[in-house]
């Protein structure tokens, strides 16, 4: 049974009364949504506030749940529809986010750490390139930063992060591209690379 065909059974439960089946899709879920909801928002007791009030909202949404999209994907566009009203309610723009020292991201960074090859020149590289995207990230508009975290960081498809921010796959497209340019920039000076490679 595919990851989407798991989730749908349990939404269908949670349609037909069965609490314990949302509690399993709010544990499976929580940390991806916490994870997306902090490259968004810098105050950890926000994060958890829209955390929350966005799986509440997918709760009481759940019933006119069809399954046309895969259930994370929805609960996705929720939960980014949540921050933007949390910014909108208090008048403002979402910040950018705050970059987290590179070993709580899920970098791959540790891997190297781990690695009996790994020289401090190296690990002190590796270190500075990921700072680096964290600071590139940082700076994306909202619409770049949100796509380029769905694909990289949450590796979602092109389609689900269409269904997530709802707009078309060419505009994802688009944004990821120019997430991804962006970074490239940032890196160029790290990685020694010309103005038309990437890396």
């Amino acid at each position: 049974m595919s990851e989407r065909d798991a989730d749908l059974q349990l939404v269908r439960r949670v349609q037909h009364g069965d609490k314990r089946a949302f509690e399993l899709l709010v544990a499976k879920y929580q940390r991806r949504i916490s994870r997306l909801l902090s490259r968004m928002i810098r105050d950890p007791a926000d994060i958890e506030d829209v955390s929350q009030e966005a799986f509440i909202k997918a709760y009481r949404a759940l019933p006119n749940f069809r399954g046309e999209s895969a259930f994370y994907t929805w609960l996705y566009r929720i939960a980014i529809n949540t921050a933007k009203n949390h910014f909108a309610n208090q008048g403002r723009r979402a910040p950018t986010v705050v970059a987290n020292d590179i070993e709580d991201q899920d970098s791959g960074v540790d891997a190297l750490r781990m690695s009996d090859t790994a020289t401090p020149d190296s690990l002190y590289q590796s270190k500075q390139v990921g700072l680096a995207v964290n600071r590139a990230i940082e700076q994306l508009p909202a619409d770049l930063r949100t796509a380029i975290v769905l694909r990289e960081l949450e590796g979602l498809s092109y389609d689900e992060i269409a269904a997530a921010m709802n707009c078309p796959v060419g505009t994802v497209r688009s944004r990821i591209f120019r997430a991804r340019e962006a970074i490239a920039q940032e890196l160029r000076p790290l990685l020694g690379t010309g103005k038309d490679e990437r890396w």
